[in-house]
């Protein structure tokens, strides 16, 4: 699906929370997107690492997690987005798109939080 979008190009992919730190500070992405349940380091935690060495990246949590208080964290965390997985199919892109435009992202089914504030705000 992503190979489709002619302005995105994937340059990097981890298989663990820290590997995708390491991956973030060598390749300096515009757009990451993270999972939250990732071996030898949570993609929460992985998160609040990038942030601190890439600012300018933005996250979107692709998780099967469904409790707003994960969600909270993981927008807390940095996340400018945050989809589940079951709902990856029609909403990734719109995440991809509002996201690299600066506007937060979460999906519809999701239980309401706070998502107006930008993670820079």
């Amino acid at each position: 699906m992503l190979a489709k979008e002619l302005d995105m190009r994937i340059v990097g992919f981890a298989l663990d929370g820290k590997e995708a730190v390491a991956q973030a500070q060598t390749l300096q992405p515009d757009l990451i997107l993270m999972d939250i349940s990732l071996p030898t380091q949570s993609g929460i935690e992985a998160a609040r690492q990038i942030m601190r060495l890439v600012p300018e990246a933005k996250i979107i949590f692709v998780s099967q997690h469904r409790e707003s208080v994960v969600i909270e964290t993981a927008l807390a965390a940095g996340g400018w987005g945050y989809i589940t997985k079951m709902d990856a199919g029609r909403e990734l892109l719109p995440a991809m798109t509002a996201v690299v435009e600066g506007k937060r992202y979460v999906s519809s089914g999701l239980p309401a939080v706070d998502s107006t504030e930008s993670p820079d705000a």
